[in-house]
């Protein structure tokens, strides 16, 4: 997961997903607005291919689900499910773009709580996951900071599904690459070469791998985080290769 940048839907398309929730407003009780909702969303044909086009502007990479950053998103998940606040059925906020494993088979109604009532899931257009998850990148698990971090984790099986772990080894030797391509390129004064490698890097599956490399490689601790890495972290170190690819996710680690 990934900071994520909430994408502003039309004048028009506000106005109908407003109008779907005042419909649902005016039922009685939670069961009603329940079943209002189910059937307004079902018959979405108006306002769906605008959510998905929207939610497309926002993904990592090409339209990569927003939860595991692997497969292609197809689903509009519901952060809050619409089975328990059906009144956020049509808020554009609680919308994200999630494949069908993490969306039905992983997440489904699962929506676990704090004590204090508030959600453990993280939201990644709302703040920034990394906050609550880090990456072990050259085993391609993740460490739950936060108890907010560790529910994303059981949730979305971020470690036990084995196609994400060896996903993100492979793609982290693959950023590797990708760096080492970029310096060289630069050296050479091949510049548009490497701004082609800048965006090919961004656009592959994964790239809360490449995200994490340079996060962790502005860490106190990092000389132990890519122990044996050295060079590595000397290249994730560099201001301009940094500056080179961070801008053009307009990120800031």
């Amino acid at each position: 997961m990934i900071r994520l940048r909430r994408a502003v839907l039309a004048p028009g398309t506000t106005e109908l997903l407003r109008s779907y929730t005042d419909d649902i407003r005016q039922r009685a009780t939670h069961e009603e607005r329940k079943a209002r909702a189910k059937a307004l969303w079902e018959n979405r044909r108006q306002v769906r291919p605008a959510l998905l086009a929207g939610l497309a502007e926002m993904a990592p990479g090409h339209e990569r689900c927003m939860y595991c950053g692997d497969s292609q998103g197809t689903d509009i998940d519901h952060f809050e499910p619409k089975s328990l606040a059906p009144l956020l059925t049509f808020d554009w906020l609680n919308h994200l773009l999630a494949c069908s494993s993490c969306n039905s088979i992983q997440k489904g109604n699962r929506f676990p709580l704090a004590a204090d009532g508030s959600p453990l899931l993280v939201d990644p257009t709302a703040e920034d996951p990394l906050d609550h998850l880090r990456l072990v990148l050259p085993v391609g698990t993740y460490r739950g900071l936060t108890d907010r971090g560790q529910a994303c984790i059981e949730v979305f099986g971020l470690n036990t599904r084995s196609v994400l772990v060896k996903g993100r080894m492979d793609a982290y030797l693959m950023a590797q690459g990708s760096i080492e391509l970029w310096r060289t390129a630069m050296d050479r004064g091949q510049r548009d070469k490497a701004t082609e490698i800048v965006r090919v890097a961004w656009n592959h599956p994964l790239i809360d791998v490449l995200v994490a490399m340079f996060h962790q490689s502005g860490h106190p601790a990092a000389d132990a985080l890519f122990v044996g890495e050295e060079e590595t972290l000397d290249l994730l170190r560099d201001s301009e290769l940094r500056t080179a690819f961070l801008h053009y996710r307009g990120l800031s680690y």
